[in-house]
């Protein structure tokens, strides 16, 4: 018996090749674009260790438990890190990259988180890339949970490193990810005698084996189910069109705070300044008293497929995330996910305006 999972036959690379042509066209980039076989980790950790080395400052901005990653993978690399870190309720500023390059104009690398979807905030990356650009640093960017719910645009920012996944606003796999890579970083990888070599990881093996090859051979089986997920998430996102896309999931974060603030309780916004709050997902800070984790257990004992979650670490105790991306940004699901918190808190004998909270949603939406 066939199985229309399991019974395929072997993608092919021109069949890879025109997947990453698209997710090219959806980054609006010349730049090459390689597709890699594993979530956005493998690329994000991948391009550090291609570039970095003991001759690298890096200025690494930390707006969120990513940055803290990013730091950790240089340091590994035996980099000089300079940590840019501000509140994670908050947004990092071009004006403070500009200061840290005055103090540190050695500084050749930076490293940025655009949208944290664990803290909710997002990075203000045109107006950072035009000072990173100034001083001819390195551009490194994680857009991962950024894509699909608001612009990425590498060429335009004067990213030279830009990765991302398909697994939040895209709407798509987890599997693979990529990473558009410039000429500027490549030429970096290939000066630099730490990057990884014959390894998994390995940015190089696909710019010599792949790009350079005329990505006629693929270096390795590729995911295939993975990878034609992601064919049909980008057909998706290009059949609705990329800024539809990006509105609805700018409507749902704009429809959550709007309703977290009328549903009352104490419940408020994690990211106090809606233009520092990320589309893709909203934070949520809850009143004294009440223990995150525990009230998102309760809410989704109603309803398990709502897209609630604590926050995590030491977050989990005072943060809820809701997470309002792929197919989630809706109406429905925003509504949804407010009435479970309210119905929680008000079994705590915590006073909430279920009505005045969809309300809000429903103005707020449009």
């Amino acid at each position: 018996m066939t199985h229309p999972f399991l019974d395929l036959p072997p993608m092919s690379a021109a069949h890879f090749a025109s997947i990453e042509d698209r997710v090219a066209r959806l980054l609006g980039t010349e730049q090459d674009v390689v597709i890699m076989q594993g979530e956005a980790l493998l690329p994000l950790e991948g391009a550090i260790r291609a570039v970095a080395g003991p001759g690298t400052v890096a200025l690494n901005v930390v707006t969120g438990p990513y940055g803290q990653t990013f730091g950790n993978w240089l340091r590994d690399c035996g980099a000089t890190v300079v940590d840019l870190a501000v509140p994670f309720h908050t947004a990092v500023t071009a004006e403070q990259i500009r200061a840290a390059f005055a103090e540190r104009p050695e500084i050749d690398f930076v490293s940025l988180v655009h949208a944290e979807a664990a803290t909710g905030n997002t990075n203000p990356v045109a107006e950072i890339g035009e000072v990173v650009r100034e001083h001819g640093a390195l551009f490194y960017l994680d857009a991962v949970a950024s894509i699909g719910a608001e612009p990425v645009l590498p060429d335009a920012w004067g990213v030279d490193l830009c990765v991302i996944g398909a697994q939040k606003a895209m709407g798509g796999p987890a599997g693979v990810s990529a990473v558009s890579v410039s000429e500027r970083a490549w030429a970096r990888m290939a000066a630099n005698p730490r990057a990884p070599r014959r390894s998994y990881l390995s940015l190089l093996d696909w710019k010599e084996r792949w790009v350079d090859a005329g990505r006629k051979a693929l270096l390795h089986a590729p995911a295939q189910l993975e990878m034609l997920a992601l064919q049909a998430c980008v057909e998706r996102i290009e059949g609705a069109g990329l800024d539809a896309v990006m509105a609805r999931h700018a409507a749902a974060a704009a429809a959550t705070r709007a309703g977290a603030v009328a549903l009352g309780g104490g419940l408020e916004p994690y990211v106090y300044e809606a233009r520092e709050a990320a589309p893709v997902a909203t934070t949520l800070r809850v009143p004294a008293g009440v223990v995150a984790s525990e009230l998102v257990a309760r809410a989704l004992e109603g309803d398990p497929s709502l897209p609630l979650a604590a926050g995590g670490g030491a977050f989990a105790k005072e943060m809820v995330r809701v997470n309002h991306y792929g197919m989630d940004a809706s109406v429905g699901v925003v509504q949804g996910c407010l009435a479970a918190l309210g119905a929680a808190l008000a079994e705590r004998g915590v006073a909430v305006d279920l009505a005045g909270a969809r309300r809000a949603v429903e103005q707020s939406w449009g």
